[in-house]
C-alpha cells in the first residue's frame, strides 16, 4: 500500500513540475532562433555553408570593402532618375523628404571622373575621350586614327553586346547626374504600400519564369499553395531556380538594409536612424512569415556567393597595368588600386566558391536559348526600376540591379577574360566605369546585409 501511495505522489509531483515549467521543459524559442534557426548549414545548389560565409565576410572582407567604397572613385555614380516608366503611366511619386535624392554640383565631382565614363591610364584617356566624342557624333570620322576608329567600332559593339544583362542609362543624357552615394545612403524612406508591392509583384509574377497558376507564398492569392510553389521551384532547371533565388536574395537584402537603417526618432534638430527589431521580425520571423523569412535569408547568402564568384573571376581585368581607378589624384588612385587588388585576392582565396559550370550546360542550342531568356528577363527587371516612385529607392535599385547584371556578365565571359591582352585596350571583354562602380557597390550592399544579420542575431537573442 505504501509503495502505491509513493508512486502516486511521485506521479502527481512530476505532472505538477511539467505543468509549472520545471522538470526539464525546453525554454521558449528566442526571436533570434525563429529568424535564424533555418539559416545555417549548407545552401541549396552549393557546396558552401552559411557559417563559412559569415566568418569570411564579417572579419576578413567587410572592413576593407567599406574603406574602398568610401573612396572618390566608388562614391560617385552617374544615373538618370528621370527616365519614364516603360510599362505603366500611373506612378505615384513619393513626396517624403527621405525619398529625395540630392545630386552633386559640378564642382563636387573630381575632374578625372567627369572627363570620361571609364578610365584606365592617362595614356589611354585621350584615346577613350576621342572615341566617346566620335560615338556622340554618331559616325566613325575618317580623320580619326586607325586605332581610334577600331576602338569606336569595338566599344559600340560592346555596348550592344548580347552579354549585357542590363539596359543601362544613357549617361550622356542631360538628365543623367552624378550622385554621391555616401550622402544618399540606402535606408528606410517610408515608401511602401500598393505602389511598392506592385513593383515586386511584377518582377516575381512576370519575370521569374513562373506560370500564373503557381502562386507565391504569402501572396494574397496564394490560399495555402506553399507546397505547390516549392515543388514547382524544385522541379525547375538549375538556371531558372537560380534566377528566382537571386531576385529573392536581392529583395531580402534590401529589406535588411531598411530594417537596419530605420528612422527611429525625428525631432526639429535631428533624425535618429538605427535597427528596428520589430520591422526585421515582420519581414523574417519564421512564425510571422509562415517559414518564408528564413528561406529568403538563405537566398541572400546565395546571392552573396554569386557576386563573390564573379569578383574572383574578374581579377585579371583589374590586375592589368593599364587599369587605374582614375580620379586625377595619382597618389590616392595608386593606393586605392592596391586596396582593390588586396580585396580581390582575398576573395579569390575563399575556399568554397560557387561552381557556375553547371549553368547553361548540355545541348548547346538549348543552352544558348536558355541563356538568352535569362538575359532578357533580367534586362526587363532593369527597366522596371524606372517605375519605382521613390527616387532614393530607384537610385539604389538601379545600382544593385546593374551590379548584379555586371556580375552575371562576368560569370559568362570566362573565355573572353582569359584572352584579354596584358596591356592596351581590351576589346572583347570590357567594363565601363558605371559597371565597375555598380558591381562593387552592389556587392558592398550584400556584404553589409550579411554583417547586419550578425547584429540582428545579437539584438534578438534575449527577446521571446
Amino acid at each position: 500500500m505504501g509503495r502505491r501511495w509513493g508512486f502516486l505522489i511521485g506521479l502527481v509531483g512530476a505532472v505538477w513540475l511539467l505543468g509549472s515549467g520545471h522538470g526539464g521543459q525546453q525554454p521558449p524559442e528566442t526571436a533570434a532562433q525563429r529568424c535564424f534557426c533555418q539559416v545555417s548549414g549548407y545552401l541549396d545548389d552549393c557546396t558552401c555553408d552559411v557559417e563559412t560565409i559569415d566568418r569570411f565576410n564579417n572579419y576578413r572582407l567587410f572592413p576593407r570593402l567599406q574603406k574602398l567604397l568610401e573612396s572618390d572613385y566608388f562614391r560617385y555614380y552617374k544615373v538618370n532618375l528621370k527616365r519614364p516608366c516603360p510599362f505603366w503611366n500611373d506612378i505615384s511619386q513619393c513626396g517624403r523628404r527621405d525619398c529625395a535624392v540630392k545630386p552633386c554640383q559640378s564642382d563636387e565631382v573630381p575632374d578625372g571622373i567627369k572627363s570620361a565614363s571609364y578610365k584606365y591610364s592617362e595614356v589611354a584617356n585621350n584615346l577613350i575621350e576621342e572615341c566617346e566624342q566620335a560615338e556622340r557624333l554618331g559616325a566613325v570620322d575618317e580623320s580619326l586614327s586607325e586605332e581610334t576608329q577600331k576602338a569606336v567600332l569595338q566599344w559600340t559593339k560592346h555596348d550592344d553586346s548580347s552579354d549585357n544583362f542590363c539596359e543601362a542609362d544613357d549617361i550622356q543624357s542631360p538628365d543623367a547626374e552624378y550622385v554621391d552615394l555616401l550622402l544618399n545612403p540606402e535606408r528606410y524612406t517610408g515608401y511602401k504600400g500598393l505602389d511598392a508591392w506592385k513593383i515586386w509583384n511584377v518582377i516575381y509574377e512576370e519575370n521569374c519564369f513562373k506560370p500564373q497558376t503557381i502562386k507565391r507564398p504569402l501572396s494574397p492569392l496564394a490560399s495555402g499553395q506553399e507546397n505547390t510553389f516549392y515543388s514547382w521551384l524544385e522541379g525547375l532547371c538549375v538556371e531558372k531556380r537560380a534566377f528566382y533565388r537571386l531576385i529573392s536574395g536581392l529583395h531580402a537584402s534590401i529589406n535588411v538594409h531598411l530594417s537596419a537603417r530605420y528612422l527611429l526618432q525625428e525631432t526639429w534638430l535631428e533624425k535618429k536612424w538605427g535597427h528596428n527589431i520589430t520591422e526585421f521580425q515582420q519581414r523574417f520571423d519564421g512564425i510571422l512569415t509562415e517559414g518564408e523569412g528564413p528561406r529568403r535569408l538563405k537566398n541572400l547568402y546565395f546571392l552573396y556567393l554569386i557576386e563573390l564568384r564573379a569578383l574572383s573571376k574578374v581579377v585579371p581585368f583589374f590586375e592589368r597595368p593599364d587599369f587605374q581607378l582614375f580620379t586625377g589624384n595619382k597618389v590616392h588612385d595608386a593606393e586605392n588600386k592596391m586596396l582593390l587588388l588586396e580585396i580581390l585576392h582575398e576573395i579569390k582565396s575563399f575556399p568554397l566558391h560557387f561552381d557556375e559550370n553547371s549553368f547553361f550546360a548540355g545541348d548547346k542550342k538549348e543552352a544558348n536559348k536558355l541563356k538568352e531568356d535569362f538575359r532578357l528577363h533580367f534586362r526587363n527587371i532593369s527597366r522596371i526600376m524606372d517605375c519605382v516612385g521613390c527616387f532614393k529607392c530607384r537610385l539604389w535599385g538601379k545600382l544593385q540591379i546593374q551590379g548584379l547584371g555586371t556580375a552575371l556578365k562576368i560569370l559568362f565571359s570566362e573565355k573572353l577574360i582569359a584572352n584579354m591582352p596584358e596591356s592596351g585596350p581590351s576589346y572583347e571583354f570590357h567594363l565601363t566605369r558605371q559597371e565597375i562602380v555598380s558591381l562593387f557597390n552592389a556587392f558592398g550592399r550584400i556584404s553589409t546585409s550579411v554583417k547586419e544579420l550578425e547584429n540582428f542575431r545579437n539584438l534578438l537573442q534575449n527577446i521571446h
